[in-house]
């Protein structure tokens, strides 16, 4: 029988990620999930519902997530789900769903965080990759140009 583990999530984060490295030497990033859902009751009042999902990362993502990404930001998780499963010091079976991060985009822009901010955000905080990969981009045409012979 053939099976898919797929989920696709846009929310805002809870909490600033948690970036760590593990035994191997592998960056692994950790961070709440907030999903948001309106929608209208039996009676027809508005209903807000708000669900909490942890995500993790690992690798260069995790680096990623934890270089550009603060609490409230929203953020685009293609990922899987994932089973924890433990026992508590009371003996007690616990488990966890969780969903593993394999790609995420960014779904504000620059100027969005910092008109949505009450405090002060660090320019390198928030930046892009795209704007950094722009800059790479703007020299190295300038450095072809010395390249050219005429």
């Amino acid at each position: 029988m053939a099976s898919l583990n797929k989920v696709l999530l846009i929310g805002n984060l809870t909490r600033d990620p948690d970036v760590r490295m593990m035994s191997n030497g592998r960056p692994v990033c950790n961070f709440g999930l907030a999903l948001n859902r309106s929608y209208k009751d039996a009676e027809g009042n508005r209903k807000d519902e708000t669900t909490f999902i942890d995500v993790e990362c690992f690798g260069p993502r995790a680096e990623a997530v934890g270089r550009f990404f603060t609490k409230g930001r929203a953020i685009f998780v293609e990922g899987r789900l994932k089973l924890d499963q433990w026992e508590s010091k009371e003996g007690e079976k616990r488990s966890a769903i969780r969903v593993v991060l394999d790609n995420f985009e960014f779904v504000d822009s620059k100027q969005d965080v910092t008109q949505n901010r009450n405090s002060v955000v660090q320019e390198q905080t928030i930046s892009p990759p795209l704007e950094e990969t722009n800059k790479l981009n703007e020299s190295s045409e300038n450095d072809l140009d010395d390249d050219v012979p005429f």
